[in-house]
Order: structure tokens, then C-alpha cells, then sequence
């Protein structure tokens, strides 16, 4: 067996195990959305949580899109391999903290949302820094396919979440979720619209 269909055969073993734990994101998040429809006097919607879950799915979605890069990966180690489901697993982590198990203690998804944005907005902020380590995993032919904008992108991101974490200002709260989902779409559809 040749190298490459082997280093091959290794990618579509660890996308597998990558793929249950963004499944897991994903059935987290349609879960929660589908509570809306099935209990919509229980469950109120705030529009910025529901914006942030939007957000989650998108990059989850995303995530699984550009991670297909790394099917050209000279030799998968243990250490690559932790890499990527530690980088999954942080999407799953972001979807649980927007649907939690239960609601009793809290007065709505606002409440509960502005009671956790720190932690939420923090793990944001991971899930963009550790992009940075795995995009120069890719190399750097994969880097400059990016262009100059990619490390303000990242960077920018960071910075939004960082004032999300500390501000309960609702229009700030509002204006946050409508900018981050129009930049994402954009950069998604400027570099991404072909495998």
C-alpha cells in the first residue's frame, strides 16, 4: 500500500470519531432549536441566543468543510489526531452551554444566556485561537490561500467575544450575534463555496 493511501485511510478513520462529536453538536443544537416549535408557551425565544445557536451550527458545519484540508496531512500522529478532537470538542461544549440540560433556575433563554455569556463568549474565543494552530497545521500554501485578512478575521473575532463576555448591553448583545453571523457567511462563501 502506498503511502498517501494509507495517510488517506488514517484521515477517514480519525474524520469518523471527529464526526461523532460534531454530530453530537449538531443533534444538541437541532434539539434545542426543535424546543421552540414543540413547547413555543415554554420556551420564549431571545433572538440573540438563537442568533449565537445559528452561529455554532455554521461553524460546526464549518468546521467539518475546512477540516477536510487535512486529507492531504503527510502522516497522521497521536498528537494531530488529539488535536482535531480536542478542537471538536470544543464546538460540542459551545453547543451545551446554549441548551443546557434544564432551565428551572432560570427565567428564560435571556436570563440563562446573559448569566453564561462569559463562559460561552470565552469558549468562542478558544474555539478562534486554536484555529490558529490548526490552520498552520495545514501549512503554508493552505495559509496563503487565506489572504492577509485571515489573522484580523480571527483576531477580530476574538476581540468581539472578549466584549460580549463583559457587556449586558442588549443592543451590543444584538448588534455582536448580526455581525458575527454576516462575517462568517461571507468569509464561509469568499473562500469556502468549493471543496
Amino acid at each position: 500500500m502506498s503511502q498517501l493511501a494509507a495517510n488517506h485511510e488514517a484521515f477517514v478513520h480519525v474524520r469518523m470519531i471527529v464526526g461523532v462529536v460534531v454530530g453530537l453538536g449538531v443533534g444538541r443544537l437541532l434539539t434545542g432549536l426543535a424546543r421552540f416549535v414543540q413547547h413555543p408557551s415554554r420556551e420564549t425565544i431571545y433572538p440573540v441566543h438563537l442568533g449565537w445557536a445559528l452561529f455554532v451550527l455554521l461553524g460546526i458545519a464549518h468546521f467539518w468543510w475546512f477540516e477536510y484540508r487535512l486529507s492531504a496531512a503527510p502522516v497522521w500522529s497521536f498528537q494531530l489526531y488529539l488535536f482535531l478532537i480536542f478542537y471538536a470538542c470544543l464546538l460540542f461544549l459551545a453547543t451545551t452551554l446554549l441548551f443546557p440540560d434544564k432551565m428551572d433556575e432560570y427565567a428564560g433563554y435571556r436570563d440563562y444566556f446573559m448569566s453564561r455569556r462569559r463562559w460561552f463568549f470565552g469558549l468562542l474565543a478558544l474555539i478562534f485561537i486554536v484555529d490558529f494552530a490548526d490552520t498552520s497545521l495545514k501549512g503554508g500554501a493552505y495559509l496563503d490561500t487565506l489572504g492577509p485578512v485571515y489573522p484580523y478575521r480571527n483576531a477580530g473575532f476574538i476581540l468581539a467575544f472578549a466584549l460580549g463576555a463583559f457587556s449586558s448591553d442588549r443592543r451590543l448583545q444584538a448588534a455582536l450575534v448580526s455581525v458575527a453571523l454576516a462575517a462568517q457567511l461571507s468569509w464561509i462563501f469568499w473562500l469556502y463555496d468549493v471543496l
